[in-house]
């Protein structure tokens, strides 16, 4: 009976999209601090690793003296045995005398300062930009043909799929060390979650039928989704810095099982149910130019925070020295904020006006990025990455309902292909703005790189108000 009753509720369907947006964001966000850092300790040390054997070698012979290994200083010229476990007596006056002063030339890297290797770091904006894109490109790819499947045989096995593919990226991510292997991971996340986001979204405006209520359900759902990238950033390096690589991946690993067991108890996976009426095509709403200004609307001002994702971390261990648990915090106040924007403006949104709502949100979106480079310490990312947050949950909020509302005015009110159109423009922000970002920083700089986007968004508010009041297809306004 309690099955019964859980498959026939609409709550438990939203705690399921819920969930499953939570688990892909926090798997989206979880490597932004991790990856920068992990490939610079790997890649950038690894590389350098030729210099350290002239006095990190000499380290094992000092074990087999044991009288001397407790007392061992690169600092005391008397007492340094290192070389040679047989003349360690004669050594220890003599030429050893001149031998500790070489560990100190080598040993700048290691101080818990600015990171050396700019030049490195340079070339890495470019690689983290393309690896954090490639799972934006491959969702981009995948989303039209998860539109397709879902008006086909509905929503409950995309959803299910996955569930499967993101647990597999998931291990993939906790075991992998080279960089091949992370892209490969990112890339698989990336089909996963387009069947995740797409089958969700659909499931949720086809359950949600009155446009009010559908607002709210998704304000709620979009919520999971700013959960994910709040607790995903912080949980990423925190658990980076003091547990290892493989922890926070791990713990994803394993409530992404609880996800999956919530999923085949409640959405019966197993069951087809296709659609009772054909969708529109694909192409036809492409064409729809108030179905482009939203999409756009959620393109540009997603595409600002995938730019700093991968281009933010390096520029504040460039120019702050910030180590790595502050990398991943830098991005809790847009975290939060987008939290309480997508909540708060899912209700407010409907109220004052979807159209309005977004048009101010892309212009706060715009100021905030602009705002981000006069930032001098991590205290200073505060009030940016806050309103960054804030706005995008003002617009996201808005324009996914809008998305919906569109199709039932204008369309059948069939809903995998609209919102794989939604998906498809949030991917393009995430797959253009790492990967164009990272280039631009490496070109120009950082500070330029957020003038760009910042002014982007601004120009494009404006084309929000032709949302104000979209008309109706002939055929539709008699059926209404």
């Amino acid at each position: 009976r309690w099955l019964a009753a859980g498959r026939a509720s609409r709550r438990l369907v939203l705690v399921v999209v819920f969930v499953a947006l939570l688990l892909d964001n926090m798997l989206l966000t979880v490597v932004v601090p991790i990856i920068p850092t992990f490939l610079y300790t790997t890649e950038y040390e690894g590389a350098n690793s030729s210099v350290a054997p002239a006095w990190t070698e000499p380290a094992p012979p000092a074990l087999k003296a044991p009288p001397f290994s407790s007392m061992f200083s690169y600092f005391d010229n008397t007492t340094v045995t290192v070389l040679g476990s047989a003349s360690t007596a004669e050594l220890a006056n003599g030429t050893e005398s001149s031998r500790p002063l070489q560990p100190p030339a080598s040993s700048p890297p290691l101080p818990s300062g600015c990171p050396e290797g700019e030049e490195f770091l340079a070339k890495e904006n470019v690689r983290v930009g393309l690896l954090f894109a490639s799972k934006a490109l491959i969702q981009l790819v995948v989303n039209p043909s998860v539109g397709l499947l879902t008006n086909r045989i509905g929503y409950h096995i995309p959803m299910f799929i996955g569930f499967v593919i993101m647990f597999l990226s998931t291990v993939m991510f906790a075991f992998s060390g080279t960089y091949t292997l992370l892209f490969i991971a990112r890339a698989l996340q990336g089909i996963g979650s387009s069947f995740s986001s797409v089958a969700g979204l659909g499931m949720l405006a086809s359950v949600y039928t009155d446009d009010f209520e559908r607002g709210n359900a998704m304000g709620i759902a979009l919520g999971g989704l700013a959960l994910g990238v709040l607790i995903g950033a912080p949980f990423g390096s925190v658990m980076y810095e003091f547990v290892g690589k493989s922890s926070p991946f791990l713990v994803l690993a394993f409530l992404a099982l609880l996800d999956g067991a919530l999923q085949l108890c409640i959405l019966q996976p197993s069951k087809i149910s296709p659609e009772s009426t054909k969708g529109t095509p694909l192409p036809t709403l492409l064409r729809d130019p108030y179905i482009l200004v939203a999409a756009g609307a959620l393109c540009f001002s997603n595409m600002g925070v995938a730019m700093l994702e991968p281009t933010l971390p390096i520029w504040m261990m460039q120019t702050m020295c910030s180590p790595k648990w502050q990398l991943g915090m830098a991005f809790l106040p847009a975290s939060i904020s987008y939290l309480i924007g997508t909540n708060l403006f899912g209700i407010l949104a409907n109220k004052m006006g979807r159209w309005l709502c977004s048009l101010i949100g892309m212009a706060v979106v715009g100021i905030s990025l602009l705002c981000v480079p006069l930032a001098k310490n991590i205290y200073g990312l505060i009030g940016p990455n806050g309103g960054l947050g804030f706005a995008i949950g003002m617009v996201d909020s808005s324009m996914m309902p809008i998305m919906g509302y569109l199709v039932d005015l204008r369309h059948t009110s069939v809903y995998g292909n609209v919102y794989a159109i939604a998906d498809v423009a949030f991917c393009m922000g995430f797959a253009i703005g790492p990967s164009a970002g990272g280039a631009i920083v490496r070109a120009i700089g950082f500070p330029w790189l957020m003038i760009i986007i910042g002014v982007t968004n601004i120009a494009y508010a404006p084309l929000c108000w032709y949302l104000r009041n979209p008309p109706a297809k002939e055929e539709k306004i008699v059926s209404l």
